[in-house]
């Protein structure tokens, strides 16, 4: 799968979970503005400079496909989902009926909550990353695309456990492919599948999926670009909106009680204790990050309400100290879509890591932080929570990319990664290692015994 490095070619989005209530969203969305029937709103790129976003695919440019476990078309499926109103929906009716997702890897180990029979039917590990790997080949071909990315946007995994010797390198988690590791779980096999095809990789949920040390070292090696984890779309990105301004005010934050109730397919999966778990933990590292210490309480809590569908609502209870010692509090309430706040976020993202993709940027991409809640970093780097911190690392990276058309790579024009450290100062630390000085994964070959299956052309 060889690809261009042109913007203006046809930009292929695999989505993990094609016919959930944001990949539907995202799809009509595109749909709605090719047809000239959506403006830009809530996409936050749309509205910077051209010199910064001249590189980008553009929107209409996007192409979809995917995977999933109920057989239904988009269109059944955004019907069912009731995100679009009626008119909405009678103008993407024809567009969406014309997608039905392919057969999706699934494992009940990891997500009990969420399971249908439109499945791979394979032995093992091996032969489901070669079936996923295949996908990708024919839906590039058939569509007569350019380029591709594959998005993580299926129900919620269990948590797993970073740590697992199976994790730790790239040489062992081959080996556990061939293995049938069983701690290998399916966001990992479609992260492995799509990294290995050199194909960028988003994983916008909680899952662990690529943040493992092994995958983080396969995407540096052969130089592509991956990034996640856990879309920051409501409740966390007011709390990383409020909290640095708290900060700056020098307002102690003696609690925090956050609750929030939702309705859709990730809310059902969210009614598992395993799965809950990873989004506990997603959501909870944001506050003592930005406010430098600790939060002793600290509450989050997420309830499956279904009545309320893709209708999320979240409250917050802020107990704050000010001058004087004296109390006060802050109360919010956000009544917000779901898919509505998300879907833009995801077609931002493949439009980001595409351009990373395009200039030779591989790894882990430090500077899309500002869309996730945990965001990925290499090793030994902190990861920066608060939004306006956030926000200038990826113009900065934007402003990289731009004036590196002058002759110079992005990592050769800055040499720095760029990202705030959590105090609010910029970081020292460099580019993602196991990349040489012109952005290109060094030569070397895939871990002994395990040749790697790459079907990329890169």
């Amino acid at each position: 799968m060889a690809s261009s490095d042109s913007p203006s070619g046809r930009l292929g989005v695999a989505i993990v979970g094609l016919g959930g209530a944001v990949a539907t969203t995202t799809v009509a969305g595109i749909e709605l503005m090719r047809s000239g029937n959506a403006k830009h709103h809530g996409l936050p790129l749309a509205a910077l400079d051209e010199s910064l976003t001249q590189g980008l695919a553009s929107y209409e440019s996007l192409v979809f496909g995917g995977w999933d476990f109920y057989d239904v078309d988009l269109e059944q499926a955004a019907e069912n989902h009731d995100v679009l109103d009626p008119g909405q929906l009678e103008e993407v009716r024809s567009s969406l009926g014309s997608l039905s997702p392919w057969p999706a890897v699934g494992n009940e180990r990891f997500c009990r909550e969420v399971t249908g029979d439109h499945q791979v039917a394979t032995s093992g590990h091996r032969e489901t990353v070669d079936t996923l790997q295949g996908d990708l080949r024919r839906f590039k071909s058939e569509n007569d695309l350019d380029n591709l990315v594959v998005v993580n946007l299926a129900s919620t995994e269990a948590r797993a456990d970073p740590s697992l010797p199976v994790y730790g390198s790239e040489e062992a988690f081959r080996n556990g492919i061939e293995e049938n590791h069983e701690a290998i779980s399916p966001a990992m096999l479609y992260a492995f599948a799509a990294i290995d095809a050199g194909v960028p990789y988003v994983n916008f949920t909680p899952s662990l999926a690529a943040d493992t040390p092994a995958l983080r070292e396969m995407a540096s090696r052969l130089n592509v670009p991956v990034a996640g984890k856990d879309g920051k779309t409501g409740q966390t990105l007011l709390k990383t909106i409020l909290a640095p301004g708290l900060r700056s005010r020098a307002l102690n934050v003696d609690g925090w009680y956050s609750t929030n109730i939702l309705g859709n397919r990730d809310g059902r999966a969210l009614s598992d204790e395993d799965s809950l778990a990873s989004k506990v933990e997603t959501k909870g590292s944001v506050l003592d990050s930005i406010l430098g210490y600790e939060v002793e309480d600290h509450i989050v809590d997420i309830r499956y309400y279904g009545p309320r569908g893709d209708n999320k609502e979240a409250w917050d209870n802020i107990d704050l100290t000010g001058f004087l010692g004296k109390k006060m509090q802050l109360k919010l309430n956000f009544l917000c879509r779901d898919s509505i706040l998300a879907a833009p976020l995801v077609i931002e993202l493949v439009r980001c890591v595409d351009l990373a993709n395009r200039t030779e940027q591989g790894g882990v991409q430090e500077h899309l932080g500002v869309f996730f809640k945990s965001p990925m970093v290499e090793k030994g780097h902190v990861p920066e929570h608060g939004l306006p911190s956030q926000q200038r690392a990826l113009h900065q990276w934007l402003e990289r990319v731009h004036s590196s058309k002058d002759g110079a790579s992005p990592s050769e024009e800055n040499g720095e990664a760029g990202i705030p450290a959590s105090n609010g100062t910029e970081s020292n630390g460099t580019e993602s290692s196991g990349t040489e000085s012109n952005g290109k994964a060094p030569e070397s070959a895939a871990p002994s015994g395990n040749p790697s299956s790459s079907v990329a052309d890169r």
